[in-house]
């Protein structure tokens, strides 16, 4: 990364915030409209992006939690702080339709339970309420302390121990996915993040669920964790090769047109295509993209054909499809 130049090692931290922010809430089974959270990312780093997308209060607390986190991660791991990012990632007060407690621990019981009404399984049963803030206390000591434990085998187990105290009403595994992130940057020594291990939780979260079901119902003994923690990581690095791949390609094409006359519509989806498009681009979908009629988007596309930057694709069909040429 480091043999890259500034706008585009911008461009790939830019992506993988965006990409950990989004599959760490979908873990959870929550959709985040990625356009929000790129451009929440990028107004809160000062980055420069076209088209910044309005965004909610949902969306800018979950950011606020994950650049915290990975931005300030020399800075301690306290109770205070921990409050802070629970309250930002619920700051309606409610979970969904449910009121919860925010910005403290909770004072009930928890069961982690999954089926129907009369159907339930519990999973597990999180440590009493009322030892919590001991527990929790324990546990920032000891992620605080400045062992000679290796920092991404502490980034695993501090996963483990926080989501076995379950010490929230709600948003334990987002907390606790930005709690071994903030442990992996102090690996790194770095705020730049280029891989995202929620990402690869995300593929792998049968396995996730799986295995912290068998540990916590174990002696003690948490091997099997650490092994399938250090093979996501690894998954996670093989990964971000492929995303990177993606950037380099986008990048290299805007060095190729960076004198090339284009409007902002076409600049627009032009970089839509880059960062990952859903289905063909028809004159249709440009049209709703770049809000304008279908006869303003067919003469950009035209446009686009006579430069050699889009082309028709082979197949054809009732409806024209479009692609990107070959640079």
């Amino acid at each position: 990364m480091n043999t890259l130049g500034f706008a585009t090692k911008e461009e790939a931290a830019l992506t993988t915030l965006t990409l950990d922010v989004i599959k760490s809430s979908e873990i959870e089974g929550e959709k985040l409209d990625y356009e929000q959270v790129r451009s929440s990312i990028a107004r809160r780093l000062g980055i420069n992006v076209a088209g910044l997308a309005p965004t909610n209060r949902n969306v800018e607390g979950i950011v606020e939690m994950m650049l915290d986190a990975t931005q300030n991660y020399q800075k301690p791991l306290t109770n205070k702080r921990l409050f802070g990012w629970h309250s930002a990632l619920f700051p309606t007060g409610h979970s969904g339709m449910h009121k919860i407690e925010v910005g403290r621990y909770r004072s009930g019981e928890m069961q982690i339970v999954s089926g129907a009404m009369g159907k339930e399984k519990v999973h597990y049963e999180a440590i009493p309420a009322h030892q919590v803030k001991n527990e929790m206390d324990e546990f920032l000591n000891w992620f605080n302390d400045n062992s000679k434990i290796d920092l991404v085998l502490k980034a695993a187990i501090a996963h483990f121990w926080f989501i076995i105290i379950h010490p929230f009403d709600d948003g334990n595994g987002r907390i606790a996915r930005a709690i071994s992130d903030l442990m992996l940057a102090r690996g790194d020594k770095s705020t730049e993040r280029y891989y995202s291990m929620s990402s690869q939780m995300l593929v792998e979260r049968k396995q996730y669920y799986e295995i912290l079901q068998k540990m916590q119902h174990s002696s003690g003994d948490i091997t099997d964790w650490l092994e399938w923690f250090l093979h996501c990581l690894k998954n996670a690095l093989l990964t971000t090769e492929i995303t990177l791949q993606k950037i380099l390609r986008k990048t290299e094409f805007w060095k190729i047109h960076e004198n090339t006359e284009l409007n902002k519509r076409q600049r627009l989806v032009l970089n839509k295509l880059f960062d990952g498009f859903d289905g063909k681009l028809k004159s249709s979908k440009w049209a709703k993209i770049a809000k304008c009629s279908p006869d303003t988007a067919l003469r950009d596309i035209k446009d686009l054909i006579e430069k050699g930057i889009l082309g028709q694709e082979q197949q054809g069909g009732r409806s024209t499809n479009y692609e990107l040429t070959d640079f």
